[in-house]
């Protein structure tokens, strides 16, 4: 009894029964080997009993353990990401989640905000390691075979995939209006399955303030219940209107930093970008009366670009900073290729960039990280005598790190904490650290959670 029990309230119904089973079995056969006909109604008694008592822990083991995932579940999506990465970040986070918890399959998520014709559509589909997030836009023709059902209906569809020859298809509607289960007609249900290449899926609506939409989960490999659409329609009433909390409370930040850029960009206008016009004009006046043999005048036209790129820099980092917009320039990853560059072209120091391109991460965290890179590598190039460095960033385990890398052949540099980097990345619930490889490099570690 203490095997079945531990068994069914650790593990669930499945491994319950085995050890129901199993324990059935040994006392069966012992019994067996010492009993006379007299005892045999006494031994299956005794047997139909532990089968009965192992049956009915495994089920409430079953229930335990699926009470524990959904309260682990409802606690992941209710912990939101960074509201500095956005709503699609969120987005991303919540639908990931469930989309593990319901296991191998794929999550859509179809939204129409307002009046809008168009639908936004975002799916999670299991991929190796991790799961797989996408998002686009569609037009309401590709749309309407997702929104087949009536808008506040749970349907649960389920197609036996070994007999599907034999035992047609089931389709179950929970009606809101009435709370009760009704069987629905599957010939719709069909085509959407066939359209989604699933046996079966469950649907729930997603109710929003300015519009609305549906929450599919669909697989080939399990088979979904009344309990999961449930749950699931459970997930989505405690998930999605903090999300819209999330929205308003990002647009009223936003507004309130957009007044805030206006004053930084005035500010910088006055106090970085005229001094520098002022020296490049000194530089310019130098230039002009050096004579053309002389030794520095190779050096002063070479600080003088310099200085005429920094000024465009700033004007244009003026520009987007007033304006608001971190992907202005067309994403995190050209923009730091452009600055390699230009610390090849003007410091001589070769960097190497290793990432994904296919990261997935939102605009604002690219302009987070972009802002982290440009500060390493400007302490490379000022407190250094390296010729070769190389940034790194990677995402894994719900982490994006950011590695930033340079030689280090003499011997071991003094300890010191980038501070910059240090507050960016706590400002992002992350942090950073240096690690030494001796007589070989010195390396910035950034980890941020995504």
């Amino acid at each position: 009894f203490f095997a079945v029990l531990t068994s069914s309230f650790r593990w669930g119904f499945t491994e319950g029964m085995r050890i129901t089973a199993a324990s059935a079995g040994i006392f069966l056969v012992h019994e067996l080997m010492l009993a006379t006909s007299a005892d045999l109604p006494r031994i299956a008694l005794r047997s139909a009993f532990l089968l009965t008592l192992g049956y009915m822990s495994a089920q409430w083991g079953e229930l335990k353990v699926i009470s524990k995932l959904r309260l682990a579940l409802l606690h992941d999506v209710t912990r939101l990401s960074n509201p500095r990465f956005g709503v699609d970040q969120t987005l991303a986070m919540v639908l990931g989640r469930i989309q593990g918890y319901f296991g191998p399959g794929e999550c859509i998520l179809i939204t129409q905000e307002g009046d809008s014709t168009d639908y936004s559509l975002r799916s999670v589909r299991a991929g190796g390691p991790k799961a797989v997030i996408t998002r686009e836009n569609i037009a309401g023709d590709a749309a309407r075979p997702l929104m087949i059902f009536e808008g506040s209906d749970m349907v649960v569809y389920s197609r036996p995939s070994w007999s599907a020859a034999t035992l047609p298809a089931r389709c179950h509607v929970y009606r809101s209006r009435t709370n009760r289960w009704e069987r629905c007609e599957t010939t719709s249900s069909n085509r959407l399955a066939e359209l989604l290449d699933a046996t079966t899926f469950i649907a729930v609506p997603v109710s929003m303030k300015k519009g609305g939409g549906r929450l599919y989960l669909f697989s080939r490999e399990r088979t979904f219940g009344k309990g999961d659409v449930l749950f699931l329609a459970q997930v989505a009433a405690q998930v999605f209107p903090t999300i819209e909390n999330i929205e308003v409370l990002d647009r009223m930040a936003s507004d309130a930093a957009l007044r805030e850029r206006h004053r930084i960009a005035w500010d910088l206008h006055d106090t970085a970008i005229q001094p520098y016009i002022g020296l490049k004009l000194a530089l310019s006046a130098l230039c002009n009366k050096a004579a053309p043999d002389n030794p520095l005048r190779m050096d002063l036209n070479r600080l003088a670009a310099m200085a005429t790129q920094v000024i465009d820099d700033l004007r244009h980092y003026a520009r987007t900073f007033r304006a608001a917009l971190p992907s202005s320039d067309g994403g995190y990853l050209p923009a730091l290729q452009r600055h390699i560059e230009r610390i090849r072209d003007f410091y001589g120091i070769d960097i190497t960039l290793r990432t994904d391109a296919s990261l997935g991460i939102s605009d604002r965290l690219g302009v987070e990280v972009l802002q982290i890179v440009r500060e390493g590598l400007s302490n490379i190039c000022k407190h250094t005598n390296a010729r070769r460095g190389a940034v790194d960033i990677r995402a894994a385990d719900g982490l994006l790190a950011v590695h930033i890398e340079n030689e280090c052949t003499g011997a071991q540099p003094a300890d010191f904490i980038p501070h910059s980097i240090l507050e960016r990345a706590r400002a992002l619930g992350g942090n950073a650290s240096i690690r030494y490889q001796p007589g070989s490099a010195t390396i910035v570690q950034v980890a941020i959670p995504i």
